[in-house]
């Protein structure tokens, strides 16, 4: 019989990770995951309730990074500003040693339609979780939803570029230029129109 060992839960993440690249994410069972690390799939279904949550493990942690970001900012503060507190906490969820196994795990992902959509629906609850938020500190709609949507693109379009193989700015780099990019587009939309 196998003993407790710290650090199941990543072993199996990082054992699946690994046959799903190899192998394709529909080849591999929950059985060859366990069996990658020596445990029982008894015990994979111990920590995870099927393989595809190996891959999403973390969303609520992820979530509440950006809630406490947008808790921590003062009373009054605009709405994108907001939105840049929450991004900033969020890319705090990812260290610079999480890149390649983020890089791998979306390389997996994109080779699934199933996992793609759970990832844009992971990517609409995040926008969703942070309208509420915003609605919460006293943004007005459209303004909450639009700020919320903006700062789940702008969160997608930095984590892109932050896993590709020449990036080594850090993803709260990243997280600020593209905001500040999303907000000169603004900026120079209100000055074409006056």
């Amino acid at each position: 019989m196998v003993r407790w060992e710290p650090g199941t839960r990543e072993r199996l993440q990082a054992a699946a990770l690994e046959l799903f690249a190899e192998r394709g994410f529909e080849e591999t069972t929950a059985a060859d995951i366990a069996a990658a690390v020596g445990l029982s799939e008894r015990t994979f279904f111990r920590h995870f309730a099927d393989k595809r949550e190996v891959l999403f493990d973390g969303q609520s942690r992820l979530v509440d990074a950006f809630l406490a970001g947008l808790a921590d900012a003062p009373d009054g503060t605009p709405a994108l500003d907001l939105v840049a507190a929450a991004l900033r906490s969020g890319a705090d969820f990812f260290p610079d040693d999480r890149r390649a196994w983020a890089r791998l795990r979306r390389t997996v992902i994109a080779q699934n339609p199933a996992l793609l959509e759970r990832e844009r629906h992971k990517m609409a609850e995040l926008a969703g979780t942070l309208r509420a938020a915003l609605l919460a500190r006293g943004v007005p709609e459209p303004g909450a939803t639009l700020a919320a949507e903006a700062g789940s693109t702008v969160f997608g379009v930095a984590f892109g570029q932050w896993i590709q193989e020449d990036e080594h700015r850090s993803l709260a780099e990243i997280e600020s230029t593209v905001l500040d990019e999303l907000r000169s587009l603004s900026s120079a939309s209100q000055r074409a129109t006056t």
